[in-house]
């Protein structure tokens, strides 16, 4: 995802920014033709998302999700994989968080469904990247091809969980039995209250250090292992990886393997965090915005952080919008996150050859300038 023509702040920073700016400037028109001043559009959108605490604790909630998802999709990314099943694996990857929280939350202590809760997560969504990376590694099977078909399985697969044997008796939802207290995350505002600090309800819960733990876990593994140097080695120049020593095919199923667990995470967040209840439908599209977020983010954990939180902005603020402006439709909100997916993540590439072609001149430029004077 980085073009080595370039300096790393420019493929990292600036590049994502022009992006987003080109985003929220065609998003502008659509703010104009409904006869609403994108300038007040934006101003509430930011002070519905980080004006207040609650505010701030759905923005860091909402990008949370987008941490998990994210990093899925870089991790894929830096072996050259475009693992767009995050979706299902997220899914499926919170069932199996579900699934250990409504068998062990009556009998056993947090500190113990805690942990299972986690590791079921992460091994659900796992090993439903499990399949699409065998038939890629070892079948020729396009990655891209299998993981959306994976999405519709895993959509259709808990649709039948969630009305047929999930679904308490006499419930009309399709939602699961609400999980014991010892199966729930600590929310936020309680556990800052635990050091004394004021903080309003918001779905905000532990999962966000877990997510900032998979940020820096997922830095270390990329940048300061063997492993992780074998991963980026597969995704520049598979060639060249193989005749360096590393089995591609195995390589290949163990970063699917990584990228679904990451997918899977996502479960402690909705599930065992906000929901504290399976629910049918929980991912929202999580999965796939974790596209642009690695987009955006360049495959980095840290523009994925930043990354992240944009898209928790544009949700929480485009729901403040929806709640203000009688003629804003919530369908109107997410076209502008269309808009912004749409130009950060599919058309992420558009600008970098006249980025580079500017940044070349103008070094060519200093070049002669500096030779002209030492002449």
């Amino acid at each position: 995802m980085n073009n080595n023509k370039l300096p790393a702040w420019i493929n990292v920073l600036l590049l994502p920014l022009l992006n987003l700016a080109l985003a929220l400037a065609v998003s502008a028109l659509v703010f104009i033709a409904v006869d609403v001043n994108p300038l007040d559009a934006a101003q509430l959108m930011i002070e519905g998302a980080l004006g207040y605490q609650e505010g701030v604790g759905y923005t860091l909630y909402y990008a949370t999700n987008f941490i998990f998802t994210g990093l899925a999709v870089a991790i894929a990314f830096s072996a050259g994989l475009f693992n767009i099943g995050g979706e299902g694996q997220a899914y499926i990857g919170g069932l199996g968080t579900g699934l250990v929280c409504l068998l062990l939350g009556p009998s056993m202590p947090f500190w113990i469904v805690f942990p299972v809760a986690l590791l079921a997560g992460m091994a659900f969504g796992a090993l439903w990247a499990l399949i699409p990376a065998y038939l890629q590694a070892y079948r020729g099977s396009h990655v891209v091809i299998t993981t959306i078909m994976f999405n519709f399985i895993a959509a259709s697969l808990m649709v039948y969980l969630m009305v047929n044997v999930l679904k308490p008796e006499g419930e009309m939802s399709a939602v699961s039995a609400v999980f014991e207290s010892n199966a729930h995350l600590p929310m936020m505002h309680d556990i800052l209250g635990w050091f004394g600090i004021d903080f309003v309800r918001s779905p905000l819960n532990l999962s966000f250090f877990l997510a900032l733990a998979a940020l820096v876990l997922v830095w270390l593994l990329l940048w300061h292992t063997r492993w992780g140097y074998a991963i980026r080695a597969l995704g520049s120049n598979p060639t060249a990886a193989t005749y360096g020593g590393i089995n591609p095919k195995r390589l290949t199923v163990i970063v699917m393997l990584i990228s679904g667990a990451l997918a899977g995470m996502l479960g402690m967040n909705e599930v065992m965090g906000y929901s504290q209840q399976i629910r049918l439908g929980f991912v929202s599209g999580y999965g796939f915005t974790g596209i642009a977020v690695a987009l955006i983010g360049r495959g980095h954990p840290i523009g994925i952080f930043f990354a992240s939180l944009l898209f928790g902005i544009l949700f929480q603020g485009g729901n403040e919008l929806s709640f203000e402006y009688a003629n804003i439709e919530r369908e109107m909100v997410e076209v502008v996150q269309s808009l912004v997916v749409l130009f950060s993540g599919a058309l992420s590439l558009m600008l970098v050859k006249p980025v580079e072609k500017i940044y070349l001149a103008l070094t060519a430029s200093r070049a002669n300038q500096a030779n002209t004077q030492e002449a």
